[in-house]
């Protein structure tokens, strides 16, 4: 395989300088693989907005383009606008543009940006072409969307308000890709969709995000990491084969690229990218 797949890596902002200290040298381990570039989580209703800032901040001094994950959902236009311009001038030329989710115990505020097309729309507004947009997929569909035909329509309307490509939700199932890329096309929908890979470090840590965003873990996977739940080595070990060998189908299936959500670790995805031979 070469390096014509476009690989990159999602950190989350760490909560003490400490912490940020240890991910530049995470940062610096990934770099060997010359990503693409490297996106930055937002917290739900912007709760990590400083955070985030000053990881990306960080994180783009190593010369490597930096998004900012940027959501609308519970935020006030105003300051989503001015978090924009602010980005722009700083530099940043890619956002990850999401609705984002409200903190827990909050409901919706009113406001014109209720959905992750209004505010690619806003973006595109506001800085013409500056950015590229990247936007979520859900292959196993958005846990909260009414029907898989509703939600691939949301995918294509934020490709239509001037997206550039997507970046999927993590999944175990390279069958889900390859149906939702087809229907996508049958949609009229061209534009690029990168599989999210999900390393399995930590088996109970995935099965809680799992269950949390509609990630489905296939019985074979949950049973086999059962049978190694004392034995991490095994563990550790199964789940690096099993990411490997579904990269491996989705790039073999014309997938553009890989985008890791790397937890702020390095060694699984750097092992899995070694066995791909990228």
């Amino acid at each position: 395989m070469t390096q014509k797949h476009g690989i990159s890596f999602e950190f989350f902002p760490p909560k003490t300088a400490e912490g940020l200290d240890k991910l530049i040298t995470v940062q610096q381990k990934l770099l060997k693989k010359t990503p693409e570039f490297f996106s930055v989580t937002f917290g739900a209703g912007g709760s990590t907005r400083d955070r985030t800032w000053d990881t990306v901040m960080k994180v783009r001094e190593a010369g490597i383009d930096t998004a900012p994950h940027l959501s609308c959902i519970g935020q006030d236009e105003e300051e989503v606008r001015a978090l924009i311009h602010r980005y722009r001038d700083a530099g940043i030329t890619r956002l990850v543009a999401l609705r984002g989710d409200m903190p827990s115990g909050m409901g919706i505020a009113q406001s014109s940006l209720r959905y992750a097309d209004d505010l690619v729309r806003l973006i595109r507004a506001e800085t013409g072409d500056h950015f590229t947009i990247e936007v979520a997929a859900y292959p196993e569909m958005h846990p909260q969307a009414r029907s898989f035909e509703d939600d691939i329509a949301h995918f294509k309307r934020k490709i239509d308000a001037g997206a550039n490509q997507g970046i999927t939700q993590y999944f175990y199932n390279p069958d889900a890709y390859v149906y939702y890329m087809e229907a996508l096309e049958k949609l009229g929908v061209s534009a690029p969709v990168v599989p999210g890979i999900m390393p399995i470090t930590n088996f109970a840590n995935v099965v809680r995000f799992s269950d949390m965003c509609g990630a489905e873990i296939p019985r074979w996977i949950r049973k086999a990491a059962e049978h190694y739940q004392q034995d991490d080595a095994s563990l550790r070990a199964f789940g690096e084969d099993v990411v490997t060998r579904l990269c491996e189908r989705l790039l073999a299936l014309g997938a553009p690229g890989l985008h890791f959500y790397t937890m702020n670790q390095a060694g699984t995805s750097l092992r899995i990218l070694d066995n791909l031979g990228l």
